[in-house]
């Protein structure tokens, strides 16, 4: 039933309606415009069978759910709704002539106006109770889509977290092994080494609740990054970036640029007689990552979980794709530079 707090003028203003209802089947003396106390009378019965049928369906929802056991629900809610209607609207109604005599439609014959009475009260309280079953599904079905969405949040999330969480052992694994060389050759530069590799993990804990971060920013850890690079291979590899100023405030998922340029390294032979040469430029709301390709000799196809990972993680932002291009000399990934709005 309607529970807000404007429920009383709507019984008020059914009651009214129920008197005017009354006097086209049993006209009354005065004419066909209900006196103040039939008003009245209207007005109170309905409150009290509006509010009896509150109780009734506040006490029921504790032990038969609208969505667990909707059948039983109404095959019991719609018989004791509708007998304790009439119940009261007789009672009521009775002991009112009885006791006030003439305010009640100025008839003797008061089991004719009960009847009808009782007849359009009954209808009443069916009407309501409907209204209360198709409310109560609304409300329970609206539940459900927000519940149904909040898991689908939830999943999304723990898949992109899951997605993120796969970069991080293969990258500490590469710096450790590094390091572990370079400390007992370079101690100076196996410091620094340290201090680089503590900026690319504060990166990483401070965006891994990231889903995406700016161009800027990606940057910034890319410089970094390539420092350990440096170091691990020296001039066997060349990377260079040619980002537009425009473009830095564009946002992408953390650690693809990282991704694209492990995944050339990964794949490609880098030596002094073979150098690798990456290039990240942006252009045409894109950045581009390039590399020439010199495949390992014993190269062997790859399972392509980089670029399935950054495809993945595109995927819950954009319909946009990530484009991949192979030539004979040259490997090109497009990713979308997103927007923040």
């Amino acid at each position: 039933m309607l529970r807000n707090k404007y429920r009383f003028i709507y019984m008020t203003l059914l009651g009214i309606l129920l008197s005017f209802i009354l006097t086209l089947f049993v006209p009354c003396e005065n004419g066909p415009i209900p006196r103040l106390a039939d008003f009245l009378q209207s007005v109170f019965i309905t409150i009290i069978v509006w509010e009896g049928n509150l109780r009734i369906d506040s006490r029921l929802n504790h032990h038969y759910s609208w969505i667990k056991q909707p059948v039983k629900r109404i095959l019991i809610h719609l018989p004791v709704s509708v007998i304790y209607s009439a119940l009261i609207i007789f009672i009521l109604s009775y002991f009112v002539n009885r006791f006030t005599n003439h305010i009640l439609f100025n008839r003797k014959d008061f089991l004719q106006v009960s009847l009808v009475i009782l007849g359009s009260l009954v209808l009443m309280s069916v009407l309501l109770l409907t209204i209360e079953i198709s409310t109560q599904f609304f409300r329970h079905w609206k539940n459900s889509l927000v519940e149904i969405e909040k898991y689908r949040a939830e999943n999304l999330q723990a898949q992109l977290q899951n997605l993120k969480n796969q970069i991080n052992p293969h990258f500490l694994f590469n710096n450790l092994s590094v390091l572990s060389s370079l400390v007992y050759k370079d101690q100076d530069k196996a410091v620094e080494f340290i201090n680089q590799l503590s900026k690319v993990y504060r990166y990483l804990l401070d965006n891994q609740n990231s889903e995406l971060v700016t161009v800027e920013q990606e940057l910034l850890f890319i410089r970094s990054y390539i420092f350990l690079l440096d170091i691990r291979f020296g001039h066997n590899l060349i990377i260079r970036t040619n980002i537009k100023k425009e473009d830095l405030s564009r946002v992408i998922p953390p650690m693809a640029l990282q991704i694209l340029i492990e995944n050339a390294i990964k794949h490609n032979e880098t030596s002094s007689e073979f150098p690798l040469s990456i290039s990240v430029v942006s252009e045409e709301e894109k950045i581009i990552v390039t590399n020439n390709l010199q495949l390992r000799p014993q190269h062997e196809p790859g399972s392509q979980t980089g670029l399935q990972n950054i495809r993945a993680r595109y995927q819950f932002f954009t319909a946009l794709p990530v484009e991949v291009i192979q030539n004979p000399s040259s490997f090109i990934v497009k990713i979308p530079l997103l927007s923040t709005k």
